[in-house]
């Protein structure tokens, strides 16, 4: 174990932060620099809930001693640089808290995730979980120990949507809230990364940055870079007994929100794949193949209307739809926040 006063290494986490967007707004007052996990959180507007997720980390049963490193994307009010620092502070995690000027969701996640590598040169796995969710106790220990048993790239886990309002449970069977898969064993593809476990070893074959800025604003850049991991050849697994809980709002749960991301779902799937191809002949199937899912849509929502709700029944043309216009163009922009300071 080498432990490093960080009062007395504040020059070394500067040079390896070494981006003039990045300053660094809190650590703990001893950092290990031979851990081997590190949690990342990006954090953005939620401080209240930022203290519900640490200390989820905080009760973690597990031997292993991690780091965590959190990204304030709110330059402006940093809002959640305060919460940060008191659990630093007072010892009960241990890691930094830096600052993202510029304003995004793979800016964020790309900080954290860069940032933990340069930070902790002996940490070989990484995790992430966001600022509105609360990890189950075994988390930490069941992701690593998967890694360990497996020697997958990348784990993945459920998130379970916790809703405030809790007068539509059927809700959590919407696939916008639904996790991937209900089983434990490899899988082709994780799809989120709310809940996962990246080694370093992957992120070295992938490059950087790791989430690609294209999808900075829309969202899908976790999409992106686990498609890319297919694509190498990477080996993915699930452990569906790390749960991870998702608090839900009410504006989460309006019908509107959700249409606008089965739409949004779709405009992703529809870049990834399209960045994937290679040429104009495979780009153009790409374009007739989202036309052609409009009729196909229809006739699959026809049949979940009969067993689900209309919501969810809607999901495939709302998610064709997005497809469709993303073909056209279309580039929501759900992350893109006001009053951005660069």
């Amino acid at each position: 174990m080498t432990l490093i006063p960080t009062d007395l290494s504040a020059s070394r986490i500067s040079d390896a932060v070494r981006d003039p967007n990045r300053e660094i707004a809190a650590s703990s007052r001893v950092i290990d620099l031979s851990v081997g996990i590190v949690v990342c959180i990006p954090c953005f507007r939620r401080p209240d809930h930022l203290r519900l997720t640490l200390d989820s980390l905080v009760n973690q049963r597990t031997p292993r001693s991690f780091a965590v490193v959190m990204v304030e994307n709110d330059a402006a009010a940093r809002a959640s640089a305060p919460v940060a620092a008191e659990y630093l502070a007072d010892g009960k995690l241990q890691g930094i808290c830096l600052v993202e000027k510029r304003q995004g969701n793979c800016q964020a996640i790309n900080a954290a995730f860069e940032t933990a590598q340069a930070v902790f040169p002996a940490a070989t796995r990484f995790l992430m979980i966001d600022d509105d969710e609360i990890a189950s106790p075994d988390w930490l220990e069941l992701m690593v120990r998967t890694a360990e048993a497996t020697g997958a790239d990348i784990v993945g886990g459920p998130v379970l949507p916790v809703f405030d309002d809790d007068s539509q449970p059927w809700l959590a069977r919407h696939p916008a809230f639904c996790p991937a898969y209900d089983y434990t064993g490899a899988v082709p593809l994780i799809y989120g990364c709310g809940n996962c476990l990246i080694t370093r070893a992957a992120f070295e074959r992938l490059g950087s940055p790791a989430f690609d800025l294209q999808f900075n604003f829309l969202g899908g850049g976790d999409c992106d870079f686990f498609n890319r991991g297919r694509d190498a050849g990477m080996v993915f697994h699930w452990t569906a007994e790390a749960v991870i809980a998702e608090t839900v709002s009410h504006n989460r749960t309006s019908f509107g929100w959700i249409a606008r991301r089965s739409l949004r779902i779709g405009v992703i799937n529809y870049r990834v794949h399209v960045k994937a191809a290679r040429g104009t002949a495979a780009r153009a199937r790409l374009f007739a193949q989202a036309l052609a899912r409009l009729p196909l849509s229809l006739v699959r929502s026809a049949r979940l209307l009969t067993s689900a709700k209309a919501v969810v029944a809607m999901h495939p043309v709302l998610m064709a739809v997005g497809s469709a216009l993303a073909a056209f163009g279309y580039n929501p922009k759900p992350y893109e926040a006001s009053k951005i300071v660069s």
